[in-house]
């Protein structure tokens, strides 16, 4: 009987030892996760609350004003951020989701291996590295900052990101439509372009969303190419202002009104970027259509 009650005081102690255990790691589980939100929403909450005042119809469709005058918008800014994203994509999409599909379907290893390698070596270069060597390419030999250097240096970011998403995505098709492509009679390139790209183009769309989110946030490869302006310039060959420029330069101005401004700008920038981010989820888990 002793021996009994002995078996039965161990059971006990090694089930509540199992309990406080359990009970612990799930507090660690949730204290991290708590501290991997906490972060982000602390941001969000911070940049609503002192950009929110700032915003208004105004600010989306008017240009700067004057030094000591208030009022004025960020329009120039919206306009050049579109431009140079926009102007990046139509760059790094051909070659982005060319790479991705040879990728994918080639049976070169040894070259896909290099091309692999090389994207993912871009993709770790620090942006500012990016904004250097186009400063050194186009900016230099041409003396002039421009938005299409800045668009340059944009697509050569969103480079690396376009193409192994592509990659992913095409892998994902089942290999047995680009065969029976090919056994109906369809050549390579044609069961690449009316089979393959069509089934993964949700995918690469959400690729592209996710680069360009990526691209939108993105000040110091500007700083070297873009340059930033003051004014709508529609010429892409002269400096163009963007998103981050602004509030670079308004948050270290010594203005209340344009600091101000600055907060706003990060309201839309970060809405702008986690939006992108959101679609693109969506995009890739089907929630759409």
């Amino acid at each position: 009987m002793k021996l009994l009650s002995i078996s039965r005081k161990l059971l006990r102690i090694a089930s509540s030892k199992r309990r406080f255990l359990n009970s612990l790691f799930s507090l660690g589980v949730v204290l991290s996760a708590i501290l991997v939100v906490a972060p982000l929403f602390i941001i969000l909450v911070s940049v609503a609350i002192k950009g929110g005042r700032a915003l208004n119809l105004d600010f989306f469709l008017s240009l700067p004003k004057a030094v000591g005058e208030s009022g004025g918008g960020i329009a120039h800014a919206i306009v050049g951020t579109l431009f140079m994203v926009g102007t990046g994509l139509l760059f790094s999409i051909p070659i982005g989701v060319a790479s991705g599909v040879f990728l994918a379907t080639t049976s070169n290893k040894r070259l896909s291996a290099i091309v692999r390698t090389s994207a993912d070596c871009l993709a770790g270069v620090p942006s500012i590295v990016t904004g250097l060597f186009v400063y050194a390419l186009l900016v230099v030999p041409f003396k002039r900052f421009s938005g299409f250097a800045g668009a340059v240096a944009l697509s050569i970011i969103m480079l690396p990101t376009i193409t192994r998403t592509t990659e992913e995505v095409v892998r994902m098709v089942p290999h047995d439509l680009f065969e029976s492509a090919i056994a109906l009679g369809a050549k390579r390139w044609q069961a690449v372009f009316r089979v393959v790209l069509p089934t993964a183009g949700r995918g690469i769309l959400a690729g592209l969303i996710g680069a360009a989110s990526r691209a939108m946030g993105e000040t110091a490869p500007l700083m070297f190419t873009a340059f930033g302006s003051h004014f709508l310039n529609l010429n892409p060959f002269e400096p163009v202002s963007a998103i981050p420029l602004v509030i670079f330069n308004y948050a270290i101005s010594p203005y209340e009104d344009w600091q101000q401004k600055a907060w706003a700008a990060s309201l839309v920038l970060t809405f702008l970027v986690l939006g992108g981010i959101i679609v693109s989820r969506r995009l890739v888990y089907g929630r759409f259509g």
